[in-house]
């Protein structure tokens, strides 16, 4: 029996944070978890609309984002502008001591401009380090830490980062000190068996499992980097995984992921 501490890393993000009212009653739930908690949220589709009143075409390939200079700003302005000061004040109003953050901030997340030789992802990164002192040291004095997909190098640069890495290596880098719960949150019940059936949900998911759904081609294609960033956690001491809709904080059904 461990005698760590309890957190729970939340990671929120897909239509959810497109319905204001999803949002503000998961964020009242979210406010009620007992214990040291941490916030990470994306905002991909309003990043989008906002680059697209701006004159700025959204760049895809194999759904992820090219991040050109335009791109980044846009992606700062809406991800750690508008949405994480949102989500910030909307949990101080539940009573939540929330303080927003994006990896620049305090060196708590350091990353790495991404570099692939078929395909030129701009400036996107990819985490090298999570500064866990600092971040213990914000835990334990109760604020509620809420990150944002935005990290930088360590020399001046901002980059656009996968919510979904951020959440995963949050709750890996403080597994030292915290027994740390991984959850991600989207308008989905949990991993779908068929993406066409909202109730075929696959409610507990091993990696042999997984391997074999994925071999199939039976996952969907936009589930498979979340899941890996799931299994990854697990090996990396994270003590429970799931995926589902916001109701999965308190506990209503969804995928927990096993090794």
């Amino acid at each position: 029996m461990s005698n760590k501490p309890q957190l729970t890393v939340v990671k929120i993000g897909g239509n959810v944070l497109d319905d204001a009212i999803t949002l503000d009653s998961f964020l009242k739930d979210f406010a009620a978890i007992q214990g040291a908690k941490i916030l990470v949220h994306g905002g991909g589709k309003l990043a989008t609309r906002t680059a697209e009143s701006l004159g700025i075409s959204a760049v895809f390939h194999e759904g992820r984002r090219i991040t050109d200079a335009p791109m980044l700003e846009v992606a700062v302005m809406t991800y750690a502008g508008w949405i994480n000061k949102s989500i910030t004040a909307a949990l101080q109003g539940f009573g939540s001591n929330a303080m927003g953050f994006t990896g620049a901030d305090g060196n708590l997340i350091l990353s790495k401009k991404r570099t692939n030789a078929a395909v030129d992802f701009g400036l996107v990164g990819d985490v090298v380090s999570v500064n866990t002192e600092l971040l213990k040291t914000l835990l334990v004095q109760d604020v509620v830490p809420v990150f944002c997909a935005v990290t930088h190098d360590g020399n001046g640069q901002l980059l656009n980062t996968n919510a979904d890495t951020i959440a995963s290596t949050l709750a890996v880098g403080c597994t030292g000190y915290f027994d740390a719960k991984l959850l991600y949150c989207f308008e989905k019940k949990g991993v779908l068996l068929d993406v066409n059936d909202e109730d075929s949900v696959i409610k507990t998911l091993t990696f042999e499992a997984y391997r074999n759904l994925k071999e199939r081609g039976a996952i969907h294609s936009g589930m498979l980097p979340k899941l890996e960033n799931c299994f990854n956690a697990l090996n990396e001491g994270v003590k429970q995984i799931g995926i589902g809709s916001p109701a999965m904080i308190k506990g209503e059904a969804h995928t927990l992921i096993t090794p």
